[in-house]
């Protein structure tokens, strides 16, 4: 694995006190590695109670039902780790291409009450090194209830003939707006990009590339870092989090041509393939109901089943605002497991059968791995209970336990890529997902047919 030091943009148009910050980051990480050497040296003290434990669960079947399942779980989780970390040592960037080679690329960016961040994402993406004479830049407002539009308008006065910007009567949603831009498009590449997204200089050049290079290519995903990680705890945990799933999960994906989602943040996409299914994404539903969540990784699933390639950019960087609170981070994973369970369903109706001319083992594996975490969802949660209330100590101490190892994982690979200190952060947010977040998918499960955005609301004052 090779460091790639990079510099991140500041979120300068966020303020938060910062007194007693770094004294409170200081408790926080050590009070979490600490919490978890110490559940280690007493999983190693409490050994003969897990030994009899162990003992009354063989001795009755559903004890040896639950350790044949558990054990399973394990190996199988255990050698898909393994094959994720094989394909993601043989992936490599796609190189950029010269600027003859370029495609025409129209970037789209749809905003809904995003006030000035629209106007710093668009003045990112105006400043890129992608040669304006091949760039359309347009931005839409989606019936927004702020001054999203005036700070359109400013980026307009500035860059004048290179951005086109557009109004919706009233806001009809993300995928509504996004369909505007395609339909105006004129690049041979659509580029989508949220409108609290910051990219680099080289982000645009190096996503477009993959289209030139590789026919077989229908859409490429952008690698996403949190840009208002110095502002709040819960960003500055979700960084690594962020890097994992892209950096490493993504990567190997893209060695399989079957990365799942591309991200709303940044994602590209050869317009051939989009105006193909263009219909189909547009008139999506799900249980009868107009899908309105989900657009991103539907658009990817449709693009999957023409039997074209999804890739993975790690060199096309995108940092973007994530929640602040509690509240907001759970509406918004509360949007991505619906839309996982829908687009999972619609991803079986064509994964096992012949969609494409490759190998298709790799993607069967991955569809596999993601229904796994929907299969066991409920049983996991009332396990969870169940131990807690009969065996806390030994639970609670397994657990932190279990979570210090993959945490372990992943402070590694953080480590390797960027810095030791941000990737402490790994620990604490294994303790707060598995403690305030275990939630998520059994809701989600239960609620896979409601409509809504539920984060659509204006931004909070920062």
């Amino acid at each position: 694995m090779h460091t790639n030091k990079h510099t991140e943009p500041k979120a300068t148009y966020s303020f938060h006190p910062k007194s007693h910050r770094k004294i409170q980051d200081v408790v926080i990480l050590l009070g979490a590695i600490l919490l978890m050497i110490g559940a280690t040296f007493l999983v190693y003290q409490l050994q003969p109670y897990f030994q009899e434990l162990h003992m009354e669960r063989m001795n009755n079947s559903w004890g040896i039902a639950l350790i044949v399942v558990a054990t399973a779980l394990l190996i199988f989780k255990i050698c898909f780790l393994g094959y994720i970390l094989v394909l993601y040592l043989r992936y490599r960037s796609i190189k950029s291409v010269s600027d003859e080679q370029l495609p025409l690329c129209t970037v789209i960016v749809p905003a809904y009450n995003e006030g000035e961040l629209v106007y710093q994402t668009l003045k990112s993406l105006a400043e890129s090194d992608y040669p304006a004479e091949k760039m359309q830049l347009i931005s839409i407002d989606d019936g927004s209830k702020d001054d999203t539009w005036e700070w359109m308008q400013k980026a307009k006065a500035e860059w004048g003939d290179r951005l086109e910007i557009y109004q919706q009567p009233h806001n009809q949603g993300k995928r509504h707006a996004l369909y505007r831009g395609f339909n105006l498009a004129s690049g041979d590449v659509f580029v989508t990009v949220d409108s609290d997204s910051i990219v680099k200089k080289d982000t645009l050049r190096n996503l477009v590339s993959p289209f030139v290079l590789d026919e077989k290519c229908g859409a490429v995903a952008g690698n996403v870092r949190v840009l208002n990680n110095k502002n709040a705890m819960i960003p500055r945990m979700l960084n690594v989090s962020f890097t994992f799933s892209f950096e490493f999960i993504r990567s190997a994906q893209s060695k399989l041509g079957s990365v799942l989602c591309t991200p709303g943040a940044l994602a590209a996409y050869r317009k051939d393939v989009v105006m193909a299914c263009l219909p189909d994404w547009m008139n999506q539903t799900f249980m009868g109901q107009v899908s309105d969540i989900g657009e991103d990784r539907a658009m990817t699933n449709m693009i999957l089943k023409q039997g074209y390639h999804v890739l993975f950019q790690r060199n096309a960087y995108v940092f973007t605002n994530i929640p602040e609170k509690y509240k907001s981070l759970y509406k918004m994973f509360i949007r991505w497991e619906r839309s996982n369970i829908r687009e999972n369903i619609a991803m079986s109706k064509f994964a096992f059968g012949k969609f494409r001319e490759e190998s298709k083992i790799g993607p069967r594996i991955l569809l596999l791995d993601q229904w796994l975490k929907v299969f066991i969802a409920y049983p996991g949660m009332i396990l969870m209970f169940f131990l807690i209330c009969t065996h806390p100590v030994l639970f609670l101490s397994s657990a932190f336990v279990s979570l210090f190892i993959f945490s372990s994982i992943q402070v590694f690979f953080y480590t390797k890529r960027h810095n030791l200190l941000e990737s402490l952060w790994a620990y604490p947010y294994s303790i707060f997902y598995t403690f305030t977040l275990f939630w998520i998918t059994p809701y989600a499960i239960a609620t896979a047919s409601r409509r809504g955005w539920l984060t659509r609301d204006l931004p909070e004052t920062r």
